[in-house]
C-alpha cells in the first residue's frame, strides 16, 4: 500500500470539515479551562489551508504537510497554532521530495510530528495536552503494523486509541498550558487540544467522531 499527494490532500480536507463541524464543541471545552477560543481559531487555520490546497496538486505530498504547517502557523492563535503547525511541519520534512509514500513512513512521519510538538511544547504524557491523544494513538498504530495488520485497521485502532487518551484527560490535572493557571479547577475538564488530535485522526481514519 502506497499514498500520494491526493490521498494526503483528501486527509487535510477531512481534517478541515471534522473541526468546521465541531468548531463549538472545541469553543466550549476551552471555555472553563483556557481562553474560550480553540474552535475559532483551529476552524480559521484550517480554511486557511483549504484555500491553498488548490494550488499544491502535483506537489510531493511532504511539501503539502508543510504547507499545511506553515499555514496554521500563521493562521491560528494562541498555543495551537505553533503546535499542531510545528507537527506537520516535522511531519513533512520527515518525508522528504518522495512522491508516494507508505504505511512504515506513516508511523515516522507521526513520530516526528510528536517530537516537534513535544519540542515546541515542552509537554510530556499526563499534563492534560494534545499529548495524551497522540502518544498512546502513535503507539496503538506501531503495535498494530508490527502485528500485521492492514493499514485501515491500524489507523482506526490510533483513533480509537486516541479517543481514549482524550477521555483519560478529564480526570487530569493540568500542569501545561493556560488550563494549569487553574490548578485544582482544571480537573474534571476535557482537555480541547486533546480533542481536536483525536477528531484529526478519527478523520484521517474515516471514523465519525464520538467526542
Amino acid at each position: 500500500m502506497s499514498f500520494t499527494s491526493e490521498d494526503v490532500i483528501h486527509v487535510i480536507q477531512a481534517i478541515a470539515a471534522v473541526i468546521h463541524e465541531h468548531r463549538e464543541y472545541l469553543t466550549q471545552l476551552d471555555n472553563p479551562i483556557g481562553d474560550g477560543d480553540h474552535g475559532i481559531n483551529m476552524d480559521r487555520g484550517f480554511q486557511a489551508v483549504l484555500g491553498k490546497l488548490a494550488g499544491a496538486t502535483g506537489q510531493p505530498p511532504g511539501a503539502i504537510l508543510k504547507l499545511v504547517g506553515t499555514t496554521l502557523v500563521s493562521t491560528v492563535g494562541g498555543a495551537s497554532g505553533p503546535l499542531y503547525g510545528t507537527a506537520f511541519l516535522r511531519a513533512g520534512m520527515s518525508l522528504g521530495n518522495e512522491m508516494e509514500f507508505g504505511p512504515e513512513q506513516v508511523l515516522a512521519l507521526f513520530a516526528a510530528a510528536i517530537e516537534g510538538i513535544q519540542a515546541r511544547g515542552k509537554a510530556r504524557a499526563g499534563e492534560k495536552t494534545m499529548l495524551d491523544a497522540l502518544l498512546p494513538a502513535h503507539e496503538a498504530l506501531r503495535a498494530a503494523l508490527a502485528e500485521g495488520v492492514g493499514f485501515e485497521a491500524a489507523l482506526t485502532r490510533a483513533a480509537m486509541a486516541a479517543h481514549d487518551g482524550m477521555k483519560a484527560t478529564i480526570p487530569m490535572l493540568a500542569t501545561k498550558g493556560r488550563a494549569s493557571y487553574l490548578g485544582e479547577r482544571s480537573i474534571g475538564h476535557q482537555d480541547p487540544g486533546a480533542t481536536s488530535a483525536y477528531l484529526m485522526l478519527a478523520a484521517a481514519a474515516g471514523l465519525p467522531p464520538e467526542v
